[in-house]
């Protein structure tokens, strides 16, 4: 079995290997239990068009991966965290493999397209929002499909009506998995990119398909968010005006915060920022105009997304999809000429690699010397994990002294899928809060005497997640409702206890108990801690 016949096979495999194995190895974060939670309420409220968080309008994000989450846990179950997480791996091994098909249709040259692959599948954030249950990697999963068929309709005569089909459906579906984010972001810089390098095909014949892809984008996009505005348009507007402030006033950074793009990648920072180098690398590649292609798509994208006032590392991801295809070029130049090459192109090559193997070695000592109070919970992949590393880090060292990089790029990707195996299921064992104390123990207070629970002001999406159903909360935004009830209990954090007794001055106010849901003790977050209240209203004299 010949490796260039089974590229994509390998593709799909390896895929699976970073995406799916150990998924549900890292605890639930932030923006993670903002989404399950509104895919619970989805089921258990039946909030699938109003969708909802804590039982409030929830509509910045569209609804479409909530949809395919809420599905996912309705056949696999709401607590399987895997399934959870599930449609996230889906649309990162979609990313991935929608970049190999697509070098393929620019350069027909399969080997540079897994090699493409493989460095996107393994580039940090792409690699991170795989496994992560945000909504990133959906809107620009179905964006790179749209993009896909998009091209072959500006570069073929047949199909054109099917591509364009194809590519307006998957547009719409990019649009309601996050709005707008990666027309901008990552199709608007391609629109850019293909006319300076390429020819349209035909292209007096392309505006019947074009509009065609126009009106299936709209028709898969819109229903949704004029439904929704049709039927709660005070809602809509004020999240509206919100969401358009936090462009403006929220995360604001200078427009050169994202110059240090080539760091998302992670592991192919150096040859990510080689690849960008076009007076060195223009007449090495064997695609120039296809190199060209994917450096213009690559900046177009920083730079359009460079204007815009708030700025997030995270939002650096559609970068790293025409990255990954231009970084390829580097990756395969060196495959073709590095035996060949001088010192002088050699030593950034020897010093990537090299680090990144030494890093492998010398991996026990450090691992061993920082959790030597936690050996007892991971010594078994912490050994694992050791003995890959130090294998994979000889090797890579081995082959480098021999000026043999194909196996030193594939034992770097066996470096990362070392460590989803092994190193990942240590992420739960170490650094734990001997104080944590879940939410769940109001349901013990609870049950000896049923009560409404309230949250004083505001609520964290973990509890809620945690919790299993909304909570009412008694600032409704310009006052504190009081509750009907004679007796009720209460959740504040530290700094809102001094407001709630005041507030509830006349009442009984007895705690009963401290939630700390901080996973680790060297960090406390004031949001995952609260103080439980007892709140009687007192007997009349």
């Amino acid at each position: 079995m010949k490796l260039k016949d089974n590229y994509l096979l390998i593709l799909v495999l390896a895929c699976i290997s970073i995406f799916f194995v150990n998924l549900d190895a890292i605890v639930i974060n932030i923006m993670e239990a903002r989404n399950f939670a509104t895919a619970r309420e989805m089921i258990t409220l039946d909030n699938w068009i109003f969708t909802t968080l804590n039982n409030e309008p929830r509509y910045e994000k569209p609804p479409l991966p909530t949809w395919l989450t809420a599905i996912s846990m309705m056949l696999f179950g709401m607590k399987n965290l895997f399934a959870l997480r599930l449609p996230a791996a889906i649309m990162g091994s979609i990313v991935v493999i929608s970049i190999y098909k697509l070098g393929f249709r620019f350069t027909a040259n399969r080997k540079y397209s897994f090699i493409a692959g493989l460095i996107a599948s393994t580039s940090f954030y792409i690699l991170y929002s795989g496994r992560d249950g945000q909504w990133d990697i959906h809107t620009h999963a179905w964006m790179i499909l749209a993009i896909y068929f998009l091209y072959q309709l500006f570069t073929t005569a047949s199909k054109q009506y099917l591509n364009a089909i194809l590519a307006g459906i998957f547009i719409g579906c990019s649009f309601l998995s996050k709005g707008p984010v990666s027309m901008y972001a990552l199709l608007l810089p391609f629109l850019v990119a293909f006319p300076i390098v390429f020819k349209f095909y035909e292209p007096r014949r392309l505006w019947k398909p074009v509009l065609l892809m126009l009106f299936m984008a709209f028709m898969v996009a819109a229903p949704w968010s004029l439904y929704v505005y049709y039927f709660d348009t005070s809602a809509v507007s004020q999240i509206t005006d919100k969401e358009t402030g936090r462009w403006l006033d929220y995360n604001v950074r200078p427009f050169y915060y994202y110059w240090s793009f080539v760091i998302q990648s992670g592991l192919w920072t150096i040859p990510a920022f080689v690849a960008l180098l076009y007076p060195y690398l223009r007449n090495r590649v064997f695609n120039k105009p296809a190199y060209k292609f994917t450096l213009i798509w690559t900046l177009a994208s920083v730079i359009l997304l460079s204007v815009i006032p708030e700025k997030k590392s995270r939002y650096l991801l559609p970068v790293l999809i025409p990255m990954a295809l231009n970084t390829g070029f580097y990756i395969e130049y060196l495959f073709r000429s590095f035996r060949m090459m001088k010192m002088k192109e050699k030593w950034v090559v020897y010093f990537n690699f090299g680090l990144l193997a030494l890093i492998g070695i010398i991996f026990p000592v450090a691992a061993f010397t920082y959790f030597q109070d936690d050996l007892q919970q991971i010594w078994p992949w912490l050994s694992l994990t050791s003995v890959c590393l130090i294998l994979i880090g000889g090797f890579m060292l081995y082959f480098l002294y021999r000026n043999r990089i194909k196996p030193v790029f594939y034992l770097s990707i066996a470096f990362i899928i070392s460590i989803i195996f092994f190193g990942l299921p240590m992420a739960n064992k170490v650094e734990v809060n001997p104080d944590y104390q879940s939410i769940k123990v109001v349901d013990s207070y609870l049950e000896k005497d049923p009560m409404p629970l309230y949250e004083f002001q505001g609520f964290t999406p973990e509890m809620i997640w945690e919790y299993g159903k909304p909570i009412e909360t008694l600032w409704n935004g310009s006052e504190y409702v009081i509750p009907a009830e004679n007796e009720f209990l209460v959740l504040a954090t530290l700094e809102q206890s001094v407001e709630l007794k005041e507030h509830f001055k006349d009442y009984q106010v007895t705690k009963l108990d401290e939630i700390d849901m901080n996973r680790t003790d060297n960090t406390h977050r004031e949001r995952l801690f609260r103080f439980l209240y007892l709140v009687k209203k007192q007997p009349n004299d």
